[in-house]
Parts: C-alpha cells; sequence; structure tokens
C-alpha cells in the first residue's frame, strides 16, 4: 500500500498503547501493512523505548495505566478526530481506532454516544447509516440497535431500519469483503422468533416484512432465525453474517468464539475504519499481558479492505 494506515491512541489509561506497540513489533513477522499512531510520542516513547512506531505531532501527556482521567479521555478523543481527518482527506488509506471508554469521553463531550455514532456524524451520515459488524474467524454479526437500553430495542426496530442497515450490510460483504452473493440470516427478536406470535409480534409484523423487502430487491435474507441457534456450529457455516436485533444478542456469540481476534468494523462509511472488539481493559493495563491479537486481525483488515477498496 502506497499510504499508511493510521491507529489512534485509544484511552492512553488503557491497554490501547500496549496493543499498538506490540502489533508494531511483530510487523514484519506477520507482514503488517506500515501504520502511523494519531499523536502520543510521549505516551509511545514509554510504552516501547525503541524502533516504536510513528507517532504525527497531536494530542500527548503522560503515560498513566490503570489510571483513567479526563485529561486522557480528552487525547483519546482528540487522537480520534486527528485520525479521522488524516483519512478523510487522504493522507492514510485506513483508519484503526484502539479502544475508548463511552463513558470517559462522555464527560467532556456530552454528545459523544460511542465511536460507530462518531464516524456517521464526521462523514455527514444519519446514525442508521453507519453499521457496526463484529467478525472473528468464526463469525460475522450485526447488531440492528447497539448502544441503547434494552427496554428501548423493541420501540427502535422498524421494516426500515433492518431493512436499510441489511442493505448496506450485504453491498459492504461484497465490496469490502468479496463476498459476490452473501447469505444474510437474521435472527428474531423474541425466544423462538416469536412462535408463530404466541411469544411476541415482532417477527411477524416487523422483520419477517423486512426479510421479504429485502428479498424482492435481491437480498439473500433469510429467517426470522431463532437466536438460540442461530449461532449453533452447525448453523454458522450456512451464512455469511448474522443479523441480531441488540447489543448482546450479536456481541456474546463472538466474545465467546473469537474474543482474541474479533475485529469490529464500521460499514457504510466512504472511509475505511475498523477496531478491536474489546475495550480498554484498565484493570490490566501496564501488567504486560494484554494480547495484540484484536489489534493485529483489525490492522489487518482495515489494509485489506482499503486495497480491495482502491482495486475498484
Amino acid at each position: 500500500m502506497t499510504k499508511p494506515l493510521v491507529v489512534s491512541l485509544g484511552d492512553p489509561a488503557g491497554i490501547g498503547p500496549e496493543i499498538i506497540a506490540a502489533a508494531w513489533l511483530r510487523r514484519e513477522e506477520l507482514d503488517l501493512p506500515d501504520f502511523v499512531v494519531a499523536g502520543g510520542g510521549r505516551i509511545m516513547a514509554t510504552v516501547i523505548v525503541s524502533d516504536g512506531p510513528p507517532c504525527l505531532d497531536g494530542p500527548d501527556g503522560a503515560y498513566r495505566p490503570g489510571q483513567p482521567d479526563r485529561d486522557g479521555a480528552a487525547i483519546a478523543s482528540d487522537s480520534l478526530k486527528l485520525a479521522t481527518d488524516l483519512v478523510k482527506s487522504g493522507y492514510c488509506s485506513a483508519l484503526v481506532t484502539a479502544p475508548v471508554s463511552k463513558a470517559n469521553i462522555a464527560q467532556i463531550d456530552p454528545g459523544f454516544i460511542g465511536q460507530t455514532e462518531f464516524f456517521a456524524d464526521a462523514c455527514g451520515l444519519d446514525h442508521h447509516a453507519s453499521v457496526m459488524m463484529l467478525a472473528g474467524p468464526s463469525l460475522k454479526t450485526v447488531p440492528m440497535t447497539v448502544h441503547c437500553a434494552f427496554a428501548d430495542v423493541p420501540d427502535l426496530l422498524t421494516v426500515e431500519l433492518i431493512v436499510e442497515r441489511c442493505r448496506i450490510v450485504a453491498r459492504s460483504l461484497q465490496v469490502d469483503f468479496g463476498i459476490r452473493d452473501p447469505h444474510i440470516a437474521i435472527a428474531g427478536l423474541n425466544p423462538h422468533a416469536g412462535e408463530d406470535g404466541r411469544m411476541g409480534s415482532e417477527e411477524i409484523e416487523i422483520i419477517a416484512p423486512a426479510i421479504a423487502q429485502l428479498r424482492t430487491e435481491g437480498v439473500n435474507a433469510s429467517g426470522p432465525h431463532p437466536a438460540d441457534t442461530l449461532f449453533a456450529p452447525h448453523k454458522r457455516g450456512t451464512y455469511d453474517v448474522a443479523i441480531a436485533m441488540y447489543h448482546d444478542q450479536a456481541l456474546v456469540p463472538l466474545k465467546a468464539l473469537d474474543f482474541d481476534e474479533g475485529v469490529n468494523v464500521t460499514l457504510g462509511l466512504p472511509i475505511v475504519r475498523t477496531s478491536p472488539d474489546h475495550g480498554t481493559a484498565f484493570d490490566i493495563a501496564g501488567k504486560g499481558i494484554a494480547r495484540p491479537d484484536a489489534m493485529i486481525a483489525a490492522i489487518r483488515m482495515a489494509a485489506e479492505i482499503a486495497e480491495r477498496r482502491a482495486a475498484l
């Protein structure tokens, strides 16, 4: 690749700096693409004293692992904004984000919901047009609703939401992942996918009509499937992505199967963005036990998607 990837620092009190450094040290062994870090020169120099990744001028501060504070949240937020600008301007080919604390950034930026929503705003898109997919070696899955209370999920689900997001998923699997005719398996909301309305009406009134509309548009969609069997080993090989109705319905199986290699990739953006599918892990930061596997997988996936888009 002629342009480097850019990695945002994440919360400097978390494991972000460690896993960035670990990925950099293994870049030749694993044939990873070149990348730069958005700020954090002093922090990264403390984490990795020699042969560290190049850090661009930007937000920086003291390295205090396991001690999150407002200064660290500001560094994380500013690094995220800098990295986004670098990709939008064309200086970098793709963006990988290290983990941030949504709650801590929200203390300094009350409008911050999460990184997926941040990228929708940064690219001038409606939040519905920015889709979070979790991808690992065993499973790809997408939640229809994300950062909201579970009690709000039924009211947020609409035919239009499911159709719009599944269109984006189908197109992204074709363009970004090279899957010619992706099979999208859509889960129900209720136990047993509602069991013909005896356990809820969302499958009949919302999910099934959305699937029917997608099929008329040529999307290879199936369901509603009972969520308790959709992720079983004999089922996972029958589809390319599982569509879940809420956050934990998607993330519990992904993290159970692929915790150390799961990647969060934002679909529907004009830029490429991936992230390790885990949090800041403040409790183990600085102890030398954080595994970089998901960061490495996120870097690799970002480069692969960027290359596929460049070849179009």
